[in-house]
């Protein structure tokens, strides 16, 4: 797999290629050419790197496959827009996988962001590091994105609990209600961060909380030492992050498969 983008190349090496499991109970596993991260206790489980022909693109699919059902495990083919061969969307789908929305991959580099959050009237800034307080990321979650958080709340309480060094969540709150929430991984070893999350109520859009977010994550991932953000955007919030100096790599789409 090449490409002329050294960036782009330097995130398939450190993110995919060579990763590292990012917390307890996470496995990486290589096989048939490709590159598997594994959570326990029914955390994320997915494809994150492949290397492929035309020749071995069907066999290594149908392997990943054979693997999981064993498992009884649903598991993702995380894939991005310059995978080889061409056609691995068709082959995936023929081989049972669903397609999930697309979304751009995008990365900037920490020295060229805005660090200060300019937050408006009434919006304050809240670190979330007490369980108790997961409720709520997980109710700007279920209000902005419109789906349940079951599933998010527990893979943030491992994070939370059992390996807090590698992550940051935090919550812009207007009074006691929660209004935008956001969070930013750790990638130890690498040069990368990531953030995700950054759902912000309708009431709340349009008044630069999401930016002020952002500048407040860059300020952290600085201060931790990393040189770029990496996040997989979505098309409302990629012109946001492009005015902030973000720049579109590829995309990435999830190809789920259930046993």
């Amino acid at each position: 797999m090449t490409h002329p983008d050294p960036v782009l190349a330097l995130f398939d090496a450190q993110l995919r290629r060579d990763t590292r499991p990012d917390g307890p109970g996470i496995r990486i596993e290589r096989s048939d050419g490709v590159v598997r991260q594994v959570g326990s206790d029914g955390g994320w489980a997915a494809v994150i790197w492949s290397d492929l022909t035309e020749a071995t693109a069907d066999a290594a699919i149908a392997a990943q496959v054979r693997h999981f059902t064993t498992l009884d495990r649903s598991f993702e083919w995380k894939l991005y827009g310059h995978d080889t061969p061409a056609d691995l969307p068709e082959r995936l789908t023929a081989a049972g996988f669903t397609p999930e929305p697309r979304e751009t991959l995008m990365v900037a580099r920490i020295r060229g962001l805005p660090t200060t959050p300019e937050l408006p009237d009434g919006i304050r800034l809240h670190q979330v590091t007490d369980p108790a307080d997961l409720h709520l990321m997980t109710q700007v979650h279920d209000e902005a994105f419109g789906n349940n958080s079951d599933q998010l709340r527990q893979q943030l309480l491992t994070q939370l609990t059992q390996s807090p060094e590698t992550n940051t969540m935090t919550v812009a709150m207007a009074g006691d209600t929660p209004v935008c929430a956001a969070r930013m991984e750790f990638h130890p070893g690498t040069d990368f961060a990531s953030l995700w999350g950054g759902g912000t109520l309708p009431a709340w859009r349009g008044k630069g909380i999401y930016r002020a977010l952002v500048a407040h994550r860059a300020r952290i991932a600085a201060a931790h030492g990393y040189r770029y953000l990496q996040v997989d955007a979505s098309d409302q919030s990629r012109p946001i992050l492009q005015r902030l100096g973000f720049v579109p790599l590829t995309t990435t789409t999830p190809y789920v498969y259930e046993p």
